[in-house]
């Protein structure tokens, strides 16, 4: 025998298979999800950070915004004709809360020189501040206002110029106070250049509206512009107004990850990145030990079952030579011992009571041919017969009928103030009472006769084989009128319905089924109209009612 037919070998090659997929199932599916994971928490750790980053920054960029508001207005205009003491207050001021490490400034509305500075700086005074983006939007508004980040022109340092105007009791502007931090002091934005991510990872503070790198881990990058179009396509998204994390290739050609949060107040936005060969270092790790040891485990498989499958497989082997004598007359076709309670010895059994479990199963799907045959001419709620049964009963009525000479009635039965039951005390109950109007409309019905339900809270009872149908339909409605009638007791709930019927007679002229159905539906909502809880047969010689 092949060792390829050889179960042993087949389960030795199973169960390398199961490594090797166990292996694959890993690196291609456990570890992506361990790493999408993995990269969600980084994420979530990310925006954590850069959130709080960023509502440090906001806090920084609100506190300064409120100082340079409070002394425009706190300002006296009569101090701007007296340069001594104008000078004087400004020292004050910016000794008391020195927000703007650079200094304050004074500057007259037309933006040539400066009326008092303090500290002083070399140069500031003789500077023009006319075309300065900040001056010019300090003039027209009434809230302060903030520049574009840039190198001061006087010393080169990173500087952010936040302004307000100061107004005299006409509400005329009579000049711009200014309020100049570096971009770098402490409490500001210092933390991104302190701060790091992880080894390698750090922060970026970056304007779309100027395209430029406000704050960076890296002091190389501050004031320098943001990358062009194209270059890093996460970046694009990020100037376009998108807020999250995702995973992109910097200008550097390095993958990283990248949280983004806006600084509400600026219109600024944080990003938080690191490398994501430093994010998924560890599945990286994990990569590898799986190789390492899935390789031994598979030898370690191969050397054990090759020891075991031949005594594992030994009563199989023993059973299957048994089958074989008996098939070829060898020995007398008999039982098979059941010696263990293992996979062998639920084969012995199966094959013992292979007959038994046949015959049961021919049994059972007679059983269950039964019900479908039932399930297919029954109402599946009640019991009665359904459209189906009613359609066929209905014809051979008819058949019948017209060969004999005989009469029938069609009685349609609608239940009045069925919904409002329903709508109060559930579906359950609803059905429960439907339940007894099928047994009530069945009580006395000859076996000929047939009482179906079309859906829902309609009924038909077929009346067949009569001598006189007039008088027996009325009989009959005022039988089933009185049934329906009585209260229905329904879980201790006592409830109470009517029923519209509608009749309609056969009375030897030619007509079809579905005819007489429409005419007893018709003679019901004849009823209904009539105020329901009654009945009424259709005329057709006259097209009008009778009751």
């Amino acid at each position: 025998m092949s060792i390829f037919h050889s179960m042993k070998y087949r389960i030795i090659a199973i169960g390398a298979l199961l490594i090797v997929g166990g292996v694959l199932a890993r690196l291609l599916v456990a570890l992506p999800f361990a790493q999408e994971r993995l990269r969600e928490l980084v994420a979530t750790q990310q925006l954590s950070i850069a959130s709080y980053v960023a509502r440090d920054i906001d806090h920084s960029i609100q506190t300064r915004r409120a100082l340079i508001s409070e002394l425009s207005a706190a300002l006296p205009p009569t101090l701007l004709q007296q340069p001594e003491k104008l000078a004087i207050w400004v020292q004050e001021r910016q000794r008391i809360n020195p927000l703007f490490d650079s200094g304050l400034m004074v500057l007259p509305p037309d933006g040539k020189g400066l009326l008092a500075q303090y500290p002083v700086v070399a140069g500031r005074d003789t500077l023009l501040y006319t075309d300065s983006d900040w001056f010019k939007a300090a003039l027209r508004a009434d809230a302060p206002v903030m520049g574009k980040p840039q190198r001061g022109r006087a010393n080169g340092d990173p500087i952010l110029i936040m302004a307000a105007p100061v107004r005299d009791a006409s509400r005329r502007v009579v000049a711009v106070l200014a309020g100049v931090v570096m971009l770098d002091t402490a409490g500001f934005l210092d933390r991104l250049q302190t701060t790091q991510l992880g080894v390698s990872g750090g922060f970026l503070l970056i304007s779309p509206a100027d395209k430029l790198v406000v704050g960076a881990s890296d002091p190389a990058l501050v004031l320098k512009p943001t990358p062009a179009p194209g270059v890093n396509l996460l970046h694009d998204r990020a100037m376009a107004g998108y807020r999250g994390t995702g995973i992109a290739t910097n200008v550097e050609g390095v993958k990283e990850l990248a949280s983004m949060v806006t600084v509400p107040s600026t219109g600024w936005y944080v990003v938080a990145r690191m490398p994501t060969a430093e994010v998924f270092q560890p599945i990286a790790a994990m990569r590898g030990f799986f190789w390492k040891g899935s390789l031994v485990l598979l030898v370690a498989m191969f050397v054990v079952l090759m020891l075991l499958l031949p005594y594992i497989l030994r009563p199989l082997r023993d059973a299957a030579r048994s089958m074989h004598e008996m098939a070829d007359g060898k020995r007398a076709l008999e039982p098979l011992p059941v010696k263990r309670q293992d996979e062998v010895g639920a084969l012995m059994a199966g094959f013992n009571c292979l007959v038994v479990r046949l015959r049961e199963k021919e049994t059972s799907l007679k059983t269950s041919e039964v019900r479908l045959e039932f399930m297919a001419h029954h109402d599946a709620l009640t019991g009665l017969y359904n459209r189906a049964m009613l359609d066929d009963h209905l014809q051979q009525a008819l058949a019948c009928a017209e060969r004999g000479g005989s009469y029938f009635a069609l009685l349609f039965c609608d239940l009045d103030n069925f919904k409002p039951i329903n709508d109060q005390f559930g579906h359950a109950t609803g059905d429960a009472v439907l339940c007894q109007v099928a047994a009530r409309l069945s009580a006395g019905r000859r076996k000929i006769d047939t009482v179906a339900r079309l859906g829902g809270d309609e009924f038909v009872v077929l009346l067949t084989d009569l001598d006189e149908a007039h008088d027996t339909a009325i009989n009959v409605a005022q039988q089933l009128l009185a049934a329906i009638g009585l209260p229905f007791n329904i879980d201790g709930k006592r409830l109470v319905l009517d029923v519209s019927i509608g009749i309609a007679l056969y009375s030897g002229a030619p007509v079809s089924a579905s005819q007489l159905l429409s005419q007893a539906d018709i003679a019901m909502y004849q009823v209904k109209r009539s105020g329901k809880h009654g009945f009424c047969i259709f005329n057709e010689g006259l097209e009008t009612f009778s009751t």
